[in-house]
């Protein structure tokens, strides 16, 4: 049977159903508007714009970013025109796309998550909302994701507050995942996204300082991977919610191994960087990649790892 026509890329998260798995991570992608020029942006499974907070943030002093030897360190901080300025100036263009739009927002409040739900519940175009749970680049920024009860109320509240599908995107900085992407489940999160980045830090010797000038920054990229795996294998076990798999995904090997892991989709971060077109080529070679497996469906792979 011929990979292109036999096979059906479709996949769901809870509520939520996308085209194919290969959506573009938070904070890799601008406002796509960015990226049109390059990318057939309708053909992506779903495109995350960058994170959004209630008010306007400047972010963190530089430097925000540095290169590791399998990676990348960032501090951005949240740097955002807030919530309004995106449903005002980003919000109508991401809309007139064909790929679904989830809108990724961070409070330090479930008052923060609670409000930021429910406006951007009220706006057309925005097929779900991904709570960002988990930023190691700001105050508070990791405090609904480390443990398990603050993250079920922020979930649990935010889901209340609009019929969006909710995503909970989650940190690898905690002692058990597992048990932060059970509050998830029991919140009523339609889905977890594994993981964020990992915290870590860069050094200048010479100068005897740490190179971002917040100290300690996101690690993703390559050197992730394992770890974002190991999550993905956990959480798999623990709730029976969908996972999105996130870190250090570059290739088409990279995104069947979070499938057969146990990921229903994955999100394509760092690589956008280095490689803006990544998104479009394994949308390409995702047919004949579940052919080789005698697959036709996505569902069919998803978490047929053997252990």
């Amino acid at each position: 049977m011929p990979a292109t026509t036999a096979v059906n890329l479709q996949t769901t998260l809870g509520r939520l159903t996308l085209p194919n798995p290969i959506m573009v991570a938070s904070g890799t992608f601008g406002y796509a508007r960015e990226m049109q020029s390059i990318v057939n942006l309708d053909r992506l499974g779903g495109i995350l714009p960058k994170t959004i907070t209630a008010e306007p943030r400047i972010g963190n002093a530089p430097w925000r970013t540095v290169e590791t030897s399998a990676g990348l360190l960032n501090a951005i901080g949240l740097d955002n025109d807030g919530v309004e300025a995106f449903i005002e100036h980003h919000l109508p263009y991401l809309a007139t796309l064909a790929a679904p739009i989830v809108v990724s927002v961070a409070g330090r409040t479930v008052e923060d998550f609670t409000q930021l739900a429910t406006r951007i519940g009220e706006c057309d175009g925005v097929a779900a909302i991904e709570l960002n749970l988990s930023c190691p680049n700001v105050s508070g920024g990791v405090d609904f994701g480390t443990n398990a009860e603050s993250c079920q109320r922020v979930v649990a509240s935010a889901r209340a507050a609009t019929k969006v599908p909710i995503l909970a995107k989650l940190t690898p900085n905690v002692t058990s995942i597992s048990d932060i992407a059970r509050g998830a489940a029991d919140g009523g999160a339609d889905a977890v996204c594994l993981t964020n980045t990992v915290l870590g830090m860069a050094v200048d010797w010479r100068k005897r300082r740490p190179i971002l000038g917040n100290g300690m920054g996101g690690l993703s990229g390559p050197a992730i991977k394992p770890i974002a795996l190991r999550c993905v294998h956990q959480v798999r076990r623990a709730v029976q919610i969908p996972i999105i798999g996130i870190g250090g995904i570059a290739s088409l090997d990279d995104v069947m191994q979070f499938l057969i892991t146990g990921a229903s989709a994955v999100q394509i971060g760092t690589a956008n960087y280095y490689d803006p077109t990544l998104s479009m080529r394994l949308v390409d070679e995702l047919p004949s990649a579940l052919a080789e497996l005698g697959a036709t469906t996505i569902a069919e792979i998803v978490g047929t790892l053997e252990t």
